[in-house]
C-alpha cells in the first residue's frame, strides 16, 4: 500500500500573498506551487500560520482547493511573537513536532523550508536532523526561465537527503579537505607510523570542532612547538581565531619576569619597572597562547593562570584593576604530569583544566619508519632556506638511513637532533 505524503510548512506572508484572484492563481507561490505538482502529489497539508494571518491562511486554502482537490489542507495557528528570534521559533516548533501525531507506518512526511524567515528555515533542519520530525526536507523554487505558462505557478520541487554519506561527490571533498588538513598538520611529511598518523587524525579533529586547551606531551624535540604552530595556522584557516599565535618557553621565566611576562605589570609593580607592559596573556586576546614546559611555571603563575583559562580575566602584576583576555591554550611538557601533580610541583587543579584534550607525541625512536621522509624534509627546508640545491648520493643515503633506522642511533634529542 502505497503511503500518503504529508507536507509541514510555514505560511508565506510575503512569498505566498494573495492579490486578485486572475493573477494569483497564475504566479507562482511556493505553498501552492508545491500542490501543484504532477509527479509529486500532496494527500495533506499541515499549514502553520500566525493567528493574525488566519485570513490569508483561508484564501490560501481555498486557492489549494481549486488547484489540487486531492490536498487536505490543515492550518495551525501558532502565535511567534519574533519570528526573528532563534530560541522562540525553535521551541514553537519543538510543540508542534512534540504533539503531533505521526503515522509513519501509512505516512511519509516532508517539511518545506523554502517559506518562513531564516531561522525557521534552520529550525526546521535542525529539528529534521535530530528526528524530531521523522521528515525529509522539501525545497521549492519557481520555474525556469522560458517554461510553458502552466508551469509557472507550479514551479519546481526537490527533496533534500540529509544523509551526506549518499551524495559522492560531497563525500569525496570532505574526505579530501579532511586530508589536506592532515598533511598541513604534519608539514606535508608523508608519515608511514600508524600510531602517529592516528594521533594527527583526532588532532585534526578535535583542532577544527574544540576551542578548549590542547596538552601536548612527549620528550624535548618531538616536535611540540611545530605542531602548536600548526594547529593555530590550521585554525586560522577555518577562521576559528581571529588573533595572532603568541608563544613562550616556560622554562625561561623566573620570578617577577614569569609575573611579568605573562600577565603584564603596572608601572613600578617592582624595581625596574619604568613603564608598564601588556603581558603574553593580554596579547593572545582572540588568538592561541602557547606555553611550551608549562609544568615549569611556579605555583603562583600557576594559580593566576588557572584563573585567568576559567574566567577570562586576571591582575597585571602590581595592579588592582581586571583586565580581560581571550585565547585558546595550548600547552607543551616533557614532564610525567600526574607525578609532577602527586610531588606538588604543579597545581591538580589546573592539571585538570589543561588536560582537556591531551596528545602524547612519540620520539623519533618510536617512529624509525619515519626517517626516511623526514630527511626528505629536512634536506628541502634547507635548500630553501639557503638557495641551494643539497642531495644524498644513493649509497651515502642507503649507509645513513641503515644508521637511523637501527638500535645504535638512539634519538635522545628526536627531531631536533635529526
Amino acid at each position: 500500500m502505497k503511503k500518503r505524503r504529508v507536507v509541514i510548512g510555514v505560511l508565506g506572508t510575503v512569498l505566498d500573498k494573495r492579490g486578485k484572484r486572475a493573477n494569483r492563481l497564475k504566479k507562482w507561490r511556493p505553498t501552492v506551487g508545491l500542490c501543484q505538482q504532477p509527479d509529486f502529489p500532496v494527500d495533506r497539508l499541515e499549514l502553520i500560520h500566525q493567528p493574525r494571518d488566519a485570513g490569508m491562511c483561508q484564501q490560501l486554502a481555498e486557492d489549494i482547493s481549486l488547484l489540487s482537490p486531492h490536498t487536505e489542507v490543515r492550518p495551525h495557528a501558532i502565535p511567534i511573537t519574533d519570528p526573528w528570534d532563534f530560541e522562540e521559533v525553535y521551541a514553537a516548533f519543538l510543540d508542534f513536532a512534540t504533539h503531533y501525531t505521526f503515522d509513519t507506518e501509512n505516512e511519509e512526511y516532508l517539511v518545506h523550508i523554502t517559506t518562513g524567515t531564516h531561522v525557521a528555515q534552520i529550525c526546521w533542519f535542525l529539528l529534521t536532523e535530530a528526528r524530531y520530525l521523522p521528515a525529509s526536507l522539501l525545497q521549492t523554487g519557481p520555474a525556469l526561465k522560458g517554461a510553458p505558462q502552466e508551469d509557472v505557478a507550479a514551479g519546481t520541487c526537490s527533496v533534500i537527503d540529509l544523509d551526506l554519506s549518499r551524495y559522492a561527490t560531497l563525500t569525496s571533498r570532505f574526505q579530501r579537505e579532511q586530508q589536506q588538513s592532515i598533511s598541513f598538520l604534519k608539514g606535508g611529511i608523508e608519515t608511514r607510523n600508524a600510531t602517529f598518523n592516528k594521533l594527527i587524525d583526532r588532532i585534526e579533529r578535535v583542532a577544527l570542532r574544540s576551542g578548549d586547551p590542547i596538552l601536548l606531551t612527549g620528550p624535548t624535540g618531538a616536535g611540540k612547538s611545530f605542531l602548536a604552530k600548526r594547529i593555530f595556522q590550521l585554525r586560522q584557516s577555518r577562521h576559528l581565531v581571529g588573533g595572532k599565535l603568541v608563544a613562550v618557553n616556560c622554562a625561561t621565566l623566573r620570578g617577577d619576569n614569569a609575573m611579568s611576562t605573562l600577565f603584564g605589570h603596572v608601572k613600578g609593580a617592582f624595581t625596574g619597572a619604568l613603564s608598564s607592559r601588556t603581558g603574553l596573556l593580554r596579547e593572545a586576546d582572540g588568538g592561541v597562547l602557547f606555553l611550551d614546559e608549562i609544568a615549569e611555571l611556579g605555583l603562583d603563575e600557576q594559580a593566576m593562570l588557572l584563573k585567568a583559562i576559567e574566567e577570562k580575566t586576571f591582575f597585571p602584576f602590581g595592579s588592582d584593576k581586571e583586565v580581560y583576555s581571550d585565547f585558546q591554550l595550548i600547552a607543551g611538557t616533557h614532564r610525567d604530569m600526574p607525578q609532577w601533580v602527586a610531588e606538588g610541583r604543579f597545581r591538580e587543579d589546573l592539571y585538570a583544566r589543561i588536560n582537556m584534550w591531551r596528545f602524547a607525541l612519540p620520539g623519533l625512536a618510536q617512529r624509525r619508519e619515519d626517517i626516511a621522509p623526514n630527511v626528505e624534509y629536512e634536506l628541502q627546508r634547507f635548500s630553501r632556506s639557503r638557495q641551494n640545491q643539497i642531495r644524498f648520493d644513493k649509497e651515502a643515503r642507503e649507509r645513513y638511513l641503515a644508521f637511523a633506522c637501527s638500535p645504535q642511533a638512539q634519538w635522545r634529542g628526536n627531531f631536533r637532533e635529526l
